[in-house]
């Protein structure tokens, strides 16, 4: 599976209920060594919160004007990091989230 393949996809949490659309993916490393595993998916809820991302909010640059850090923080607040096995995506993707059975993916 490909991180172009969820990128821009509808999320929805286990109850239906519409969350935003995948911005970005998390992988870690290790499961087995040499290959890397979707962990969790980043759901932003508008359209705006896309320009600004993460990369300027207060988790990743604390310091800065306090009036970039201000702005991030409402720019971002409907960002969230979720748990790959909590979100289904429409239209769906196979194998999501954790990939073919075997690791083949």
């Amino acid at each position: 599976m490909r991180a172009g393949e969820l990128l821009g996809r509808t999320a929805y949490d286990l109850h239906g209920r519409r969350l935003g659309r995948v911005v970005d993916v998390v992988v870690r490393g290790g499961f087995p060594p040499d290959r890397l595993r979707l962990t969790d998916v980043i759901v932003a809820g508008h359209w705006w919160t896309r320009l600004s991302g993460r990369l300027i909010g207060p988790e990743r640059h604390p310091s800065g004007p306090w009036l970039l850090r201000v702005a991030a923080r409402l720019l971002g607040r409907s960002t969230h990091q979720l748990p790959a096995d909590q979100v289904r995506l429409s239209p769906p993707v196979p194998d999501f989230p954790f990939g073919p059975p075997g690791g083949q993916g």
